[in-house]
């Protein structure tokens, strides 16, 4: 019976890459002075009686560096679109012609800067601390399989495979913290 206790380690790292996933989605949410269009993913807009995300209210693009532009499908939203822009606390002051919206990014000042990589690594936190929550309770499978007749050695060498996938993990999520950090330093 000992033999057909294991650990499944790939769900494990399945759960790790998920922190990883989400802190590089929030990564993506931090404006670094260079227009993307993922910094609008959480601005949301009211229309025709709900929440609604900014990519379904219009075409978002990136025509420059320093630019992006919302081409607003229906005319009646224009308003509601520049009024959640506003209110946003992107720090980004919308331009209305027509139906399109230019949203001018400016150059980031040195403090704000560094507040944002503050921002960053406060991401990498959390999401260091729910790969070491995934961790535990890979350890603590191991500690029933133990109770359960997993011999001694195999419970080492299960909890020695636990531990190196955590260090792969948090090595990898280290690198993008990095990564991010000297992108939002970058002038």
């Amino acid at each position: 019976m000992a033999d057909e206790i294991e650990i499944d380690i790939d769900d494990l790292e399945r759960r790790m890459d998920g922190a990883i996933t989400s802190l590089r989605q929030e990564f993506l949410t931090l404006r670094t002075g260079r227009a993307s269009a993922s910094m609008l993913d959480p601005v949301m807009v009211e229309a025709y009686g709900s929440m609604t995300p900014i990519n379904q209210m219009g075409t978002v693009n990136v025509p420059e560096p320093r630019m992006l532009t919302i081409n607003i499908w229906d005319k009646a939203m224009v308003g509601k679109v520049e009024k959640a822009l506003r209110q946003s606390g992107l720090g980004i002051n919308p331009v209305v012609d027509g139906t399109i919206i230019r949203l001018p990014i400016p150059e980031l000042n040195e403090e704000r800067r560094r507040e944002l990589t503050r921002v960053a690594a406060q991401y990498a936190e959390h999401a260091r601390v729910a790969i070491r929550n995934v961790r535990r309770d890979g350890m603590d499978q191991l500690k029933k399989a133990k109770a359960a007749g997993m011999s001694e050695d195999d419970n080492k060498i299960w909890a020695d495979e636990v531990q190196s996938l955590t260090d792969r993990m948090i090595a990898g999520l280290d690198e993008a913290l990095d990564a991010k950090q000297a992108e939002i330093m970058q002038v």
